[in-house]
């Protein structure tokens, strides 16, 4: 599946109906470390079928990070059945993405921001 944006067409049916675990990356378009990371992410959502994964400019789409502050980049969240399972800074090495995908489709929470907005319901209902 291809790395989408807020306004793909498709996320309120791959979200809402088929309820597939997201990941989303949280950037800036100025930064040349998430220029190189995206097309890593890229690559792996190819691979990673069952997930659905979202670019967010940060400077785009303010109200997907409700009061939360991204620091450095890439910043991460990864959601599943409505759960927050990690939200944080990660190095840009897509290996350890991958790593924390495996860590939390097993069950396991990472670390995960209380005061971020429902992502999955922003992102099925907005109008971008």
């Amino acid at each position: 599946m291809p790395l989408l944006n807020p306004k793909d067409s498709t996320l309120h049916s791959l979200l809402g109906a088929q309820g597939r675990p997201l990941v989303v990356c949280y950037c800036a378009a100025w930064c040349d470390t998430c220029t190189v990371y995206q097309q890593k992410l890229a690559a792996l959502s190819d691979q990673l079928k069952n997930y659905v994964f979202v670019w967010v400019d940060i400077e785009d789409y303010p109200e997907l990070l409700g009061d939360e502050d991204v620091e450095n980049f890439p910043t991460l969240l990864i959601e599943r059945a409505g759960q927050k399972q990690f939200f944080g800074t990660m190095l840009p090495h897509i290996d350890q993405l991958e790593r924390m995908i495996e860590v939390t489709s097993s069950g396991g929470h990472v670390a995960a921001a209380n005061t971020l907005p429902d992502v999955r319901l922003c992102l099925t209902n907005n109008p971008f």
